[in-house]
């Protein structure tokens, strides 16, 4: 004798038909949000730059990966190029947000400081114009940043600072500590806001690393444990003399332990003692 199943109930197939039409919804959704993802990461790695300047003495490196979900892209930056004076300027930097809005707010202030450090060459000043800019667009984001500019005459390192998390720097001899220099609010909230430069003449050799907090936060890591990892590090590295290119690698390892839930930027500086420095020549971007 053959048993038939019981027939469905009116209330069971409506189920089902609204478990499909969830089903099916989800996927659509899920299928939106990867395109959106995929053309902010593709924004991003467009407006990086494909070349860093450097110069005989004067490694320069960078790395930069999104956020291991997927899910938080967009944000981060980073820069180099020579100036109207000849001199290098380096650029890092966060945006707020994680999305194609981000991605684009972040090519605008690449061109913008660009485009400052035509007219400018302190630090400072590039920073204080290039927000200016950025309040008179009347955005809704804001940035966190820090500029560089290297003098391949005088050998000095001149620093500004935007809200953004510090820096790393390590001598030859194993000596290395955080930058924590003065610094003022980010870009893009407050008009004539005030940024202090830090002038540091490289009299040994060593590297000068920055990066994101992607690279040093995480939900169970506060960015002061980040930045002592990152510390040892450089610390290592640039005792073991790696190149520019290494110490970059090893550092965005770091953000491996944080989670990695943001993406994240390194850029590094490995540059010789002044006095062991080669005759300037023009840069090569």
């Amino acid at each position: 004798m053959t048993r038939r199943r019981p027939p469905r109930s009116a209330s069971a197939d409506d189920l089902l038909a609204t478990l499909g039409l969830l089903t099916a919804k989800a996927r659509q959704g899920a299928e939106r949000q990867r395109a959106r993802v995929d053309l902010a990461e593709a924004l991003q790695r467009e407006m990086l730059p494909e070349t860093l300047p450097s110069l005989p003495g004067l490694q320069t490196a960078a790395r930069y990966t999104p956020a291991r979900d997927g899910l938080d892209i967009g944000g981060d930056w980073y820069d180099g190029f020579v100036m109207a004076d000849g001199s290098l300027g380096f650029s890092i930097g966060d945006v707020q947000g994680h999305d194609v809005e981000a991605a684009a707010f972040m090519g605008q202030i690449r061109i913008g400081l660009r485009a400052v450090a035509l007219a400018a060459t302190d630090p400072g000043e590039v920073l204080a114009r290039a927000n200016d800019l950025l309040v008179s667009v009347a955005r809704d984001l804001f940035a966190t940043c820090t500029f560089l500019r290297f003098d391949p005459l005088e050998w000095v390192l001149e620093s500004a600072r935007a809200g953004h998390v510090p820096g790393v720097r390590a001598t030859a001899d194993g000596r290395c500590e955080p930058m924590q220099d003065p610094g003022g609010l980010p870009l893009g909230i407050e008009p004539g806001e005030v940024y202090p430069v830090t002038r540091r003449s490289l009299t040994e050799g060593g590297s000068v690393v920055l990066l994101t907090d992607g690279v040093i936060e995480g939900p169970a890591v506060p960015i002061e444990t980040g930045l002592a990892r990152v510390t040892r590090v450089v610390g290592a590295g640039a005792a073991a003399a790696v190149s520019a290119d290494d110490m970059a690698a090893e550092v965005m390892k770091a953000a491996e332990f944080t989670g990695h839930t943001d993406d994240a930027a390194v850029l590094v500086l490995r540059h010789d003692a002044a006095a062991n420095r080669l005759r300037p020549a023009p840069p090569s971007a």
